[in-house]
């Protein structure tokens, strides 16, 4: 493999669905896309790895590139776009939104809850939305 050949290509495997949440879940506190996560945890298992000293003759520069980046031309968004896609196929543009946006609303409720009990942040509901708790 040259070292200049960042060709994108996939890469597919089947685990069970608990796997796969704890996955996400880990890859979320993370910050992380889901093949970003993977992506990351294989190259890190691989460096933990010494196999018999020495790199394989087809590996190349590239493959200690830092584990945590994106694929090269692709972004985080990009990244989140692609993993929908390969999951579920064709998709239209409301279902890649809902996609993209469950995703948001579920951290937004959770950090809302945490600020919560946390008495940082309260729900009005006579104004109809929530406010910062004064610290006074």
């Amino acid at each position: 493999m040259a070292e200049t050949d960042t060709e994108r290509v996939g890469v597919r495997t089947y685990v069970p669905r608990y796997q796969r949440e704890t996955w996400d879940r880990d890859a979320e506190e993370l910050d992380m896309s889901r093949a970003e996560f993977v992506r990351a945890m294989v190259q890190a298992g691989r460096r933990s790895f010494d196999l018999e000293g020495s790199t394989s003759e087809n590996e190349s520069d590239h493959d200690d590139a830092d584990v945590r980046g994106s694929t090269p031309g692709v972004h985080g968004l990009e990244d989140q776009l692609l993993d929908l896609l390969e999951t579920d196929g064709y998709l239209s543009w409301d279902e890649l939104v809902a996609g993209l946006t469950d995703d948001i609303e579920d951290r937004l409720e959770e950090s809302l809850d945490e600020l919560q009990q946390h008495n940082r942040v309260q729900y009005n509901g006579r104004r109809g939305g929530y406010t910062l708790v004064d610290d006074e």
